[in-house]
């Protein structure tokens, strides 16, 4: 009988154990990236090579940008500016305290797949009425007017079994969520060593156009030395001398408001790198580089090596993961509960054989009636992963976008550029004639100050021009994804790793150089 008693108690264990393997929900399949298979190449890249312009393809893949894409440009200030940026911008170290939070967070999930054991150390000291009669009518029961004590020390252990998934599902979401961390803080380091090159080249464009004016302002000079003479020699008229001092102050005038711009690009770097605009500061160096050639691979390639594609597609596993969370409130719940100790009413017996107590058993929990609650979260998360599978392939989308955008204006550009050089040759040889002629005194001052206003605006758009080229290239490489890729991406069981001392030590060091104790 005792046996008998025995194996009905392991029953529910039994049970348990074996339902410990049923996950409902739907598995997670990845969805196509988009309604039709990506196209074999890009629209605008050159297929006629070997001059394939800007770009040139990536053939083997191993041609593809790695790592720290910048130094594509071989600039050493910029490369020494990024490294800065990736040490203690500001915006990193939050996303890479989000990422170290969600870590947290799967290390939460995971406990509840494991019993929860806990105590309850109790002492009582009580005294019954003195007006109740003993309660068992006899000598063995409670005297009225008793003092008694109670010393307890229990142990509890209570664990729910995960019959139908629910918390491996929740365990899978947090992991899910914390890949999708993890690819917006590559997407963050993306985004902000971007700016920082593009506000690099915005500099050192203002610093180009700044030359231009001081050698417009020069020329002014001259010509304006030139009008004098000639006026206070009765050859020209005052007002030739009028208008090239116009054409002077105007240059200088524009010349001091290229400051303002230069100086916002020199905050925002500051800024980018962590430190206080009232103490950076960098040196004068008009822009002189071409856009190198950018290896952008095919568009299959793109799925792989953008943190924000990644980002959404690990979000749509988490959605797929809450629908098998929701599924399981269809199922009963069992709890498995059982305590054990010692009691005594003498301290000095606590511990001993006589003083022992226990209890255990299992509980069954299911709901009959929700009036369709059950239903309707099931369905709400269908309609969330339906809204990120349309979310994910929005993004490829606007990947493949991005990158022809950026192809299309820098092929666009780089023929702009050579027209626009050819303007500016002819606006000096346009300038030139028109000096001769007017020293000779064939012309007035007038033709001469069409020409340089025509020789600045064309030298103007030049530099704007290259500029502009230098940034787009930043854009074209962060569409591309820089240097990362998918296998970077940390896998569910890396974020599952117990985050320890040393992690936080370390996340703290960057943080607050020279202060490694937490906040």
């Amino acid at each position: 009988m005792k046996n008998n008693h025995a194996r009905f108690a392991l029953l529910p264990i039994t049970l348990a154990l074996f339902a410990a393997g049923c996950v409902v929900g739907p598995k997670y399949h990845p969805p196509a990236p988009t309604v039709q298979a990506p196209p074999p190449a890009y629209k605008e890249l050159p297929t006629q090579a070997p001059d394939a312009g800007p770009w040139k393809v990536a053939e083997p893949q191993d041609a593809l940008l790695h790592g720290k894409w910048w130094e594509i440009y071989k600039d050493p200030e910029l490369n020494a500016l990024e490294e800065q940026l990736n040490v203690n911008n500001l915006n990193i170290k939050q996303s890479l305290e989000n990422f170290m939070e969600s870590r947290t967070l799967v290390a939460q999930a995971r406990a509840q797949l494991y019993p929860t054991v806990g105590t309850n150390p109790s002492y009582t000291r009580s005294r019954s009425s003195g007006n109740l009669k003993n309660t068992l009518g006899g000598g063995g029961g409670t005297t009225s007017g008793e003092t008694s004590n109670l010393f307890s020390l229990p142990a509890t252990v209570s664990w729910e079994p995960d019959l139908w998934g629910r918390v491996r599902n929740t365990v899978r979401e947090s992991q899910y969520n914390a890949q999708v961390s993890a690819a917006d803080l590559e997407n963050v380091k993306l985004s902000e060593q971007a700016s920082l090159a593009s506000f690099y080249f915005e500099l050192r464009g203002q610093d180009a156009l700044q030359k231009i004016f001081a050698d417009t302002i020069e020329a002014d000079r001259r010509t304006v030395d030139l009008s004098r003479a000639r006026y206070e020699t009765g050859v020209d008229d005052l007002i030739s001398l009028v208008q090239a001092e116009n054409a002077l102050q105007n240059a200088q005038a524009a010349s001091t408001n290229l400051g303002i711009a230069r100086a916002q690009f020199e905050h925002a770097i500051a800024v980018l790198i962590g430190t206080s605009p009232s103490g950076f500061s960098m040196p004068v160096t008009p822009l002189a580089a071409t856009p190198p050639p950018v290896p952008v691979g095919v568009p299959s390639q793109l799925l792989e090596r953008r943190p924000d594609i990644a980002a959404s597609e690990r979000t749509m596993a988490a959605a797929n993961a809450q629908i098998g969370i929701a599924t399981a409130a269809y199922y009963p719940n069992l709890t498995l509960t059982a305590q054990a100790g010692f009691e005594s009413s003498n301290l000095r017996n606590i511990l001993t054989w006589p003083s022992r107590f226990w209890s255990g058993g299992p509980s069954l929990s299911e709901t009959i009636f929700d009036a369709g609650l059950r239903r309707a979260t099931v369905n709400q998360f269908i309609a969330v992963y339906n809204a990120d599978v349309a979310g994910y392939r929005q993004t490829v989308l606007t990947a493949f976008q991005q990158v022809e955008d950026n192809m299309a204006a820098e092929r666009i550009m780089s023929k702009e550029i050579e027209e626009q050089d050819q303007a500016v040759q002819s606006a000096k040889q346009y300038l030139e004639l028109a000096l001769a002629r007017y020293e000779t005194g064939v012309d007035q001052y007038l033709n001469v100050l069409v020409a340089q206003t025509t020789l600045l605006s064309d030298q103007q758009q030049l530099a704007t021009l290259r500029t502009e080229s230098m940034t787009t290239s930043v854009q074209l490489i962060e569409a591309l994804g820089g240097g990362w890729d998918a296998s970077q991406l940390p896998t569910p069981a890396q974020v599952s790793e117990k985050v320890t001392k040393s992690d936080i030590e370390s996340v703290n060091q960057t943080n607050n150089p020279g202060n490694p104790s937490h906040p």
